[in-house]
């Protein structure tokens, strides 16, 4: 199942360069109701080219739960907070899911914020 009262389900994914933005950038997501979970992995290992340069870089995985109708102001919250001049922003659809879980991070994303 991946509707509940016609919400769509993603799974939004960004890097991010320390565990301290990771965590800041979690708790206000979920403070404000963007996102039901975010999990932090630390030590991801990137490797990329930016202007003519290759870059390897240590980086943070912060992956998100949340609802599609809330990602145009999570993906607006995400580019705020974030350090990167073209952060990672990517969100996939989730397909199927726990019904219990799914109706979870609706409840969570459709809440009034936390103070």
């Amino acid at each position: 199942m991946n509707k509940r009262s016609g919400a769509t389900y993603l799974i939004v994914l960004t890097t991010v360069p320390s565990r301290r933005l990771a965590a800041r950038m979690a708790k206000t997501l979920v403070r404000e109701r963007l996102v039901a979970c975010a999990t932090i992995v630390d030590k991801a290992e990137s490797f990329y080219e930016w202007k003519g340069k290759m870059v390897r870089a240590s980086e943070v995985l912060i992956i998100m739960k949340t609802r599609a109708s809330r990602y145009p102001t999570l993906e607006r919250t995400i580019r705020v907070l974030h350090v990167y001049e073209v952060p990672e922003i990517i969100s996939i659809s989730v397909l199927s899911g726990y019904s219990r879980y799914l109706a979870w991070i609706f409840a969570q994303t459709n809440r009034p914020k936390q103070n």
